[in-house]
C-alpha cells in the first residue's frame, strides 16, 4: 500500500496558499475599494467646497459689475505658484482664500487679454445688432486639501456688456410718453426703464425698430385716463412690416400676449438697464467726467448770482482735477479774442426763461474761438496750457471732453437760474491753418445747456452734449428781442409769438433730464395731470417752431 500522506500535506499547503492569496486580492481590492471611495468622497466635497468657493467669489465681482465699474488691480501671475508668496495679486482681482470642510478655498480672477471686444449684439440677444463693448473675466476657485493638493478646481466665466446708450432713438430711464400732434417717426430702438405711453394726437407715429419696455406698456395718456385714438405702429420683427395697434378711447394697458404679431420686436417686463447717475456730471473730484475731462470751466457766483471777479475779470476759472483754479490758464485764456465781450468766454444774465419765468445767469462759451485759443496757447510754448498737455486731436476718450459748470451757493438746486450757453458751434473746429483736427467732443455740465443757432452742421463729428435739460436756440434768437427784456404793454414779457424760429441744423447726441408726469414715476403719477411734455418736447423749446425745424 502506497503511502500518501505526503500528497495530503502538500494538497493542503496548495489549498492554504489559495486561500491566502485570496484574502490577499480580496484585501487588495477591498483596500483600493475604500481608498476609492475615500477619493470620490475628497473629490466630491472638494467639489462642492471649490463651487461654495466660486459663489463668493461671483458675487463680489457682481457687485463690482453693479456700480457701474469694471474690476480693478493686478492679476496673479499663473506662470509662478499661483497665491503662493508675493504672487497674490491686487485690488479686485487679488486671492481670497475661503475655509471650508476642512479645506481652503482659494479662488482669484483673471481678465482677458483681447478686452474689450468690440462687436454687435449677437442675433437672438436682447438688443441685437447694436455695438457693444463687451469685457470677459474669469473666476478661478481651487480647493486645497489639509495637504495643500487641488482636489478641484473650476472656473465661471463672466461677461459685462456696455451698450452706448446713444445708438437709442430714444432711451429713459424713467416714464417714456409719446404723445406726438404732428406726425413722428423713429428711426431706430426705444428703450424705458420705466412704463411706455403713446398716444398720437394727430399725426401718426411710427417706429422702425425694438422697443424694450422694463416697465408696463399703456396705450393712452399717462397724466388723464384718456386716449386720443391716434395711430401707432411698430415694425414687425421677421417680415419688417409695419403693423398698427388697434384704437383705443380710453387709456389701455397692454401685455406681452397682446404683441405677438410684432414678433418680438416689442418686448415687456424686460430687466432694468444700469445707467450712470446723474452725480457722474457733478463738478467735483472723484465724479466720472469731471475727473475725464481734458478741459474744465467754472463761472463763479455770489449769493445774488453776480460773477466772482478775484480770480479773473470775467468770473470764469479753468480748474484742474482737484478743483482748484490753474491760474496760468485762466490767464491765458482771457488773454486770447472771442465774441463774448472780446473773448472766448464770459457771463451774461440777458436771457430770459419764459418757461420758468426768470432770467438765466449764463457762463457763455465761444466755441469755435475757445479751440483757437486752446491751439494757439498750446502751439506757443509759453505758460498756461489749457488742455493740461494734451492737443486738439487727443481722443484718449474718443476725442475731447469739456466740463461746464456755475459755480455758486445753489449750484446742487434745482431751480439754480445757472446754465451753459453753447455759441459760434457750427464747426467743433479752430479755423486756424495747422490746428488739429478735433476728432469728438463731448460736453458735460450738471447746468442746462443752451445751444445758439447751429451746433455741429459744418463738417459734422461725433459729439455729445449731456446736461440737466437740453434748450436748443434757433439762429433766429435774440435775448433783447425774443426773449423781451423789455415790458410789453399789457405788463408781461414777450409771448411764444413774438419768439419765431427759423430752420437750424444740431447734430449730436443729447442726455438730458425730464420732469415727472403728475409728479411720480410709475402708476402712482397717472390721472394727477403735470404731463411732462413726452419725448416730441423732450428738447426744451423757447421759440415757435411751428413750420421750422
Amino acid at each position: 500500500m502506497r503511502e500518501e500522506r505526503g500528497f495530503a500535506l502538500i494538497t493542503v499547503y496548495l489549498l492554504l496558499g489559495s486561500l491566502l492569496a485570496l484574502l490577499g486580492v480580496y484585501f487588495t481590492i477591498t483596500s483600493l475599494e475604500l481608498a476609492s471611495t475615500k477619493h470620490s468622497k475628497d473629490t466630491t466635497t472638494g467639489f462642492y467646497s471649490a463651487e461654495a468657493g466660486l459663489n463668493l467669489r461671483a458675487e463680489q465681482i457682481r457687485a463690482v459689475f453693479l456700480g457701474y465699474n469694471r474690476p480693478s488691480g493686478v492679476e496673479v501671475d499663473t506662470a509662478q505658484p499661483i497665491c503662493e508668496g508675493t504672487n497674490v495679486g491686487s485690488g479686485d482681482f487679488a486671492c481670497a482664500t475661503y475655509e471650508l470642510n476642512n479645506r481652503s478655498i482659494v479662488t482669484y480672477v483673471t481678465e482677458d487679454d483681447d478686452n474689450p471686444y468690440n462687436q454687435p449684439v449677437p442675433p437672438g440677444d436682447r438688443y441685437e445688432g447694436l455695438d457693444m463693448q463687451e469685457y470677459r473675466y474669469t473666476v478661478i476657485s481651487e480647493a486645497r486639501n489639509i495637504k495643500g493638493k487641488k482636489e478641484a478646481v473650476l472656473e465661471l466665466r463672466f461677461k459685462s456688456r456696455l451698450v452706448p446708450m446713444f445708438q437709442f432713438v430714444a432711451f429713459y430711464d424713467k416714464d417714456l410718453e409719446i404723445n406726438n400732434g404732428p406726425q413722428m417717426t423713429l428711426n431706430g430702438p426705444i428703450h424705458t426703464n420705466g412704463d411706455f405711453y403713446s398716444d398720437p394726437d394727430h399725426g401718426p407715429l411710427a417706429v422702425y425698430g425694438d422697443i424694450t419696455i422694463a416697465g408696463r406698456m399703456f396705450q393712452g395718456l399717462k397724466h388723464q385716463s384718456a386716449c386720443h385714438g391716434g395711430t401707432t405702429g411698430a415694425q414687425q420683427k421677421l417680415s419688417g412690416a409695419l403693423s398698427n395697434f388697434s384704437t383705443c378711447g380710453t387709456r389701455y394697458e397692454r401685455v406681452q400676449g397682446d404683441v405677438g404679431a410684432w414678433e418680438g420686436a416689442i418686448d415687456i417686463g424686460v430687466p432694468t438697464v444700469e445707467v450712470p447717475s446723474p452725480e457722474v456730471f457733478d463738478a467735483t473730484p472723484g465724479a466720472q467726467y469731471f475727473d475725464l475731462a481734458d478741459l474744465r470751466l467754472a463761472l463763479r457766483v455770489d449769493n445774488s448770482r453776480n460773477p466772482i471777479t478775484s480770480n479773473s475779470v470775467t468770473g470764469v476759472e479753468v480748474r484742474t482735477t482737484a478743483n482748484a483754479v490753474d491760474v496760468a490758464a485762466t490767464t491765458a485764456l482771457h488773454n486770447c479774442s472771442g465774441s463774448v465781450s472780446g473773448r472766448p468766454i464770459g457771463t451774461t444774465s440777458s436771457f430770459r426763461n419764459n418757461r420758468e419765468g426768470y432770467n438765466i445767469r449764463m457762463l457763455e462759451v465761444d466755441m469755435q474761438a475757445l479751440f483757437n485759443c486752446i491751439y494757439s496757447v498750446n502751439n506757443s510754448g509759453g505758460p498756461g496750457h489749457i488742455l493740461g498737455g494734451r492737443q486738439l486731436d487727443d481722443d484718449t476718450e474718443g476725442g475731447l471732453v469739456f466740463h461746464f459748470t456755475v459755480d455758486g451757493p445753489v449750484s446742487n438746486d434745482m431751480d439754480n437760474q445757472y446754465g451753459v450757453r453753447l455759441r459760434n458751434a457750427a464747426q467743433l473746429q479752430s479755423n486756424i491753418g495747422g490746428a488739429p483736427t478735433v476728432r469728438g467732443l463731448t460736453v458735460v455740465t450738471p447746468q442746462a445747456v443752451y445751444t445758439a443757432g447751429h451746433y455741429n452742421s459744418v463738417n459734422k463729428i461725433p459729439a455729445a452734449i449731456l446736461t440737466d435739460s437740453f434748450n436748443p436756440l434757433s439762429v433766429n434768437w435774440n435775448d433783447t428781442t425774443s426773449s423781451g427784456n423789455a415790458w410789453r404793454d399789457t405788463d408781461q414779457y414777450s409771448n411764444l409769438n413774438d419768439r419765431v424760429a427759423s430752420n437750424t441744423t444740431f447734430n449730436a447726441a443729447i442726455l438730458a433730464g425730464t420732469d415727472s408726469t403728475g409728479g411720480s414715476e410709475g402708476v402712482g403719477g397717472q390721472d394727477a395731470g403735470g404731463y411732462n411734455g413726452g419725448l416730441e418736447n423732450y428738447p426744451r423749446f423757447h421759440e415757435n417752431w411751428s413750420g421750422d425745424t
